[in-house]
């Protein structure tokens, strides 16, 4: 008898975390961000955006190119002034994905190489973890195959600029998935050179609108 499957909601929940690096064993979750959005994309409310203290030790272990991207972004001083622990902004991020998503384990966790936040919300936010469905969308996995399948589109995206902060990546992440809905996810033949580029230039300037922190000084990544 096969497995019992979660209904799948329409929502899509983003989240995109800052550690001071990728180990698992060691490494510090230092600030969570989370936007949900509709079935189109559409985000639903204001989002939560949670800088997470850690003490001097976890911060002097990193590593000496991530304690500059986190130094250039500001991220470093925040987490010093920041009285936040995990379970406080494991509150918050549930109160704020509790609006939008009423049944727990029926939302997808989205976002760019999300696994590896996963492994991190796992460990320090079971709770949150535990309400989000199994199931993820990697915008990632997404690049990856069109860069093999459709190089037109993979090469006609819109400059990614990786501002490095949690929220500002997720504002990203949602604008690529657009940008191969409205390239990729289309019926045959697809959109000519000229219709990516038009997508690409609309898309880029949402991205330049008030309100959306974002950086372009490094090459596009995730």
């Amino acid at each position: 008898m096969g497995l019992l499957l979660s209904a799948v909601r329409d929502e899509l929940v983003w989240i995109d975390c800052e550690m001071t690096g990728l180990n698992i064993a060691s490494d510090k979750l230092i600030e969570i961000a989370v936007l949900v959005t509709d079935a189109d994309l559409n985000i639903l409310g204001d989002g939560v955006d949670v800088v997470i203290h850690a003490d001097d030790d976890a911060l002097s272990s990193m590593i000496d190119v991530v304690a500059e991207m986190h130094t250039r972004s500001g991220l470093i001083e925040e987490v010093k002034a920041s009285t936040v622990d995990l379970a406080m902004a494991e509150a918050m991020v549930l109160d704020y994905i509790n609006e939008h998503v009423k049944q727990p384990k029926t939302a997808p966790l989205a976002g760019n190489s999300i696994a590896t936040d996963r492994s991190f919300i796992a460990r320090d936010m079971p709770a949150l973890d535990a309400f989000l469905h199994y199931r993820m969308i990697d915008v990632s996995s997404i690049k990856e195959l069109c860069r093999r399948w459709y190089p037109r589109i993979y090469f006609g995206q819109p400059p990614k600029g990786l501002a490095h902060r949690a929220l500002a990546d997720i504002h990203e992440s949602i604008r690529e998935l657009r940008y191969y809905r409205r390239t990729a996810f289309v019926p045959p033949p697809g959109p000519s050179t000229s219709e990516i580029a038009a997508v690409a230039a609309d898309l880029q300037g949402e991205a330049d609108a008030p309100g959306i922190i974002d950086s372009a000084e490094e090459p596009p990544t995730g």
